[in-house]
């Protein structure tokens, strides 16, 4: 029996259909592996611990709305590293870094990290001279180019913490930075560094969110 005979331009037709389906697929595929959204926005840098306040306090201090898509985990490795440094903590202890923030048009950035520090590592009034103080936690600071917040914690997750509480302190800085030096960029700084740092003692546990209050102080304190 002879077979039919199917022309050049069936079989070339049904290998673009095949390659169309392929191709469709292989996009259908990549799609799925995309994540749902990317990391662009204020409010989703620093792990998701911006409050919408410091969200916009981001955007003013960074001047933008968009931003590098930002890593997430931060949150955890920077809890999780106070906790080991804890049993050390009568010296100088790592720097974990919980986030860096930087618009998606320019090499301008906020970095914001915690460690552990000693009693005598409080500044106190000798500062530098951009630096302001505010009735937040143990301590706090803030001026154009950073700021730095003190709590003191007592956590189950910090064991020995109910006898010498953990003393922790955040620092925002700027890796570049020509803001000026006024109050609206001061708090703007102190806004976004007690957002994180928040989330930070809420992630240890310790008790009274570690002396934070819900929504950040601005009462400047003598120089």
């Amino acid at each position: 029996m002879r077979l039919p005979r199917i022309s050049a331009g069936k079989v070339l037709k049904g290998a673009a259909a095949g390659v169309a389906v392929c191709l469709l697929a292989t996009a259908c595929g990549e799609d799925e592996e995309k994540p749902k959204a990317e990391r662009v926005r204020a409010e989703q840098q620093c792990d998701g611990t911006l409050s919408p306040e410091a969200a916009l306090a981001l955007q003013t201090v960074l001047n933008t709305k968009r931003f590098d898509d930002a890593p997430t985990g931060g949150l955890e490795r920077a809890a999780g590293g106070l906790v080991e440094d804890y049993p050390e903590s009568w010296r100088r202890t790592p720097t974990h870094s919980l986030c860096r923030a930087s618009p998606a048009s320019s090499m301008d950035a906020v970095k914001i990290r915690f460690s552990l520090h000693r009693e005598g590592d409080l500044p106190g009034v000798e500062h530098a001279a951009d630096m302001h103080r505010y009735a937040m936690g143990v301590e706090a600071l803030s001026g154009p180019r950073m700021a730095d917040l003190y709590v003191r914690c007592v956590s189950p997750r910090i064991e020995g913490s109910d006898k010498r509480p953990a003393r922790i302190v955040g620092s925002l800085i700027f890796l570049r930075s020509k803001l000026p030096d006024t109050v609206r960029i001061r708090e703007a700084n102190l806004t976004i560094l007690h957002s994180v740092t928040l989330a930070v003692v809420r992630k240890l546990g310790c008790e009274d969110d570690a002396g934070l209050p819900e929504k950040p102080v601005f009462k400047a304190l003598p120089e």
